[in-house]
């Protein structure tokens, strides 16, 4: 875990990253991982665990698979999480395929706070190939920015943080930390090495970006789960092993930052 040591009383969320192996249509395994998880992180005093994008299904799915493991809204999958959430005393951030009121299937991130309560549901926009559009439809409705233990947070799913209109949309709302469930492979390492870094520093927000490790299927996932700060350094990363790294973020670091990197301040959006 990586503390800003600049301000020791600063006010800070704490995240947890679950950097986890994928098991497709494993539901009942998955929950039980993620309740696992839960009490890890919550002894570490996180406030928020993230998990990898379609946790509890897993991710390389066959339609008919999608179809049959896909969560409503309130099924109960929903009601599982929000029971661990209130039980440990933790936020948690995870994915699946859900089955929404419009009859489709998203690939879904599902937002819980520490007291089991639903605070916001992500369906992915961007779709990332024939992997993600074989499963899903893409959502239409923009990434939700919501309140956790006192911070903006806002959530955006792999594929999407690539996209730095995406990003900064989401700090121009009031987001301070952007939260991203992600199933990178491991050819895509450029992801964490040049664009998180550059979306942290452009858009002057904490990223943390919760990854697959291994194999699932005929994907191999890259691991490297982080957090980066919005000077632009990392602040906590996984390797390529399963892990659960911690991070704190402190507005102290994000205030000094904002004023040596106005790029918020100095937009001028009539020209763009």
């Amino acid at each position: 875990m990586t503390d800003d040591l600049e301000n020791v009383a600063d006010v800070r969320l704490r995240l947890a990253l679950w950097q986890c192996q994928s098991v497709p249509a494993g539901v009942a395994e998955n929950l039980e991982r993620l309740d696992d998880a839960a009490a890890q992180a919550a002894r570490h005093a996180a406030d928020l665990l993230i998990t990898p994008e379609m946790m509890v299904t897993g991710y390389s799915l066959a339609a008919d698979e999608a179809e049959r493991l896909a969560d409503a809204e309130d099924g109960p999958i929903a009601a599982r999480v929000c029971e661990m959430a209130r039980r440990h005393g933790i936020a948690i951030l995870y994915g699946c395929v859900e089955r929404a009121r419009d009859g489709l299937l998203y690939n879904a991130i599902r937002l819980v706070d520490g007291t089991g309560k639903p605070l916001a549901t992500h369906h992915k926009t961007h779709l990332f190939g024939d992997i993600d559009r074989a499963m899903v439809a893409a959502g239409s409705v923009p990434p939700p920015v919501v309140t956790v233990a006192g911070w903006r947070v806002a959530l955006l799913t792999c594929y999407e943080v690539e996209f730095p209109e995406l990003v900064r949309s989401c700090a121009v709302r009031g987001a301070d930390v952007i939260c991203v469930p992600t199933a990178n492979m491991i050819d895509y390492d450029v992801v964490q090495d040049v664009l998180l870094p550059a979306r942290a520093l452009e858009s002057q927000v904490y990223v943390a970006y919760a990854n697959y490790c291994g194999a699932e299927r005929d994907l191999v996932f890259g691991g490297r789960s982080m957090v980066v700060a919005p000077t632009g350094s990392v602040i906590a990363e996984a390797g390529r092993i399963p892990d659960m790294i911690l991070a704190d973020t402190g507005r102290a670091l994000l205030r000094g930052s904002r004023e040596t990197y106005p790029y918020l301040a100095d937009r001028r959006p009539e020209l763009y």
